[in-house]
């Protein structure tokens, strides 16, 4: 049986004290985020695991010979976890005269749409890495094995042009390939009581308002050299994403260590069908593309249309 892992939506759903709907619902701009598994640090914001960097030796032997023997080897990898910060605030005047509900209501209100913003947030730190915020944590696009066309799980779709690239991914998810990484000491997602607190305007005047501090610690694990790999370099010109790429990237996963996810953003998704439509002996246009060989795609925003090209 397959591992159960926890995923962000069950911590949230765990700390705000709601129905795992009205979770789901909220998090379908990060799906990716949405469900990928988590698992809590070795050693609270600090993440070290070891991978298996070289295979033993073994062989055949003749009877009553003797063979050298020999030890596989391992690497530490060490995942400094980063701090992402969805805490708001809102005028205690306004969410006193707040009508729907009263404050809390205008509170909860705003409240959902900071963690709806540090999802997709956070699935841009998974896949982006420090491309899409500096202060976070390394993601696909800046992983080593990654982000180089000489990198062995990397594939290159020959796109010319500048700062008009995009990637596709295929992803492995599990708890020895690809996880989510959330703090192991203390609590996972750190949600605190909602306090009235002076605030300060931008001329440095101050009003009170209702405060809810809310952040977690967060990474990413990705596991063994082929737990992810990348078609980089498709554009809109004269580099689509087809069938037979997305084949070429499969063939570099072991054979009994496929993907479980293909991501890509719309304009991917747009250009397979459109490589669909185009061989397709009946004329008629492609279905929207669901799957390949079984792995399913999931579409997704945070992967972005304008990168440079990877060299």
């Amino acid at each position: 049986m397959a591992d159960d892992l926890l995923t962000v939506a069950d911590f949230l759903a765990d700390k705000l004290d709601v129905a795992d709907v009205e979770v789901s619902d909220l998090l379908n701009d990060a799906p990716f985020f949405a469900g990928l598994p988590v698992v809590e640090s070795s050693n609270g914001t600090t993440h070290k695991y070891p991978k298996e960097t070289g295979a033993p030796v073994v062989g055949f032997r003749a009877e009553n010979a003797g063979r050298d023997l020999d030890h596989s080897e391992d690497g530490l990898v060490t995942v400094n976890l980063k701090i992402l910060d969805f805490s708001w605030g809102v005028d205690k005047a306004v969410a006193d005269a707040w009508m729907r509900g009263g404050p809390e209501a205008l509170i909860a209100r705003e409240g959902r749409r900071h963690i709806r913003a540090a999802m997709y947030k956070g699935e841009e730190q998974y896949i982006q890495g420090t491309d899409a915020e500096a202060s976070g944590f390394s993601g696909f696009a800046d992983a080593t094995g990654l982000d180089a066309l000489a990198d062995e799980m990397v594939l290159d779709a020959g796109g010319t042009g500048s700062n008009i690239f995009t990637s596709v991914y295929a992803v492995r998810e599990g708890e020895d390939d690809v996880v989510g990484v959330v703090n192991g000491e203390g609590d996972g997602m750190m949600l605190g009581e909602t306090i009235v607190q002076s605030f300060t305007d931008g001329s440095g005047k101050s009003y009170p308002a209702y405060y809810t501090p809310g952040c977690t610690w967060l990474g990413l694990q990705i596991g063994g050299a082929r737990s992810v790999g990348r078609i980089a370099n498709l554009n809109d010109t004269d580099a689509p994403l087809t069938d037979d790429l997305i084949y070429q990237l499969l063939e570099l996963f072991p054979s009994s260590r496929q993907p479980t996810k293909l991501l890509m953003n719309r304009q991917s998704l747009r250009q397979l069908r459109a490589s669909r439509t185009a061989t397709n002996v009946t004329g008629a246009p492609a279905p929207r593309p669901t799957e390949v060989d079984g792995i399913p795609i999931q579409s997704v925003e945070s992967i972005s249309k304008i990168e440079a090209a990877l060299s």
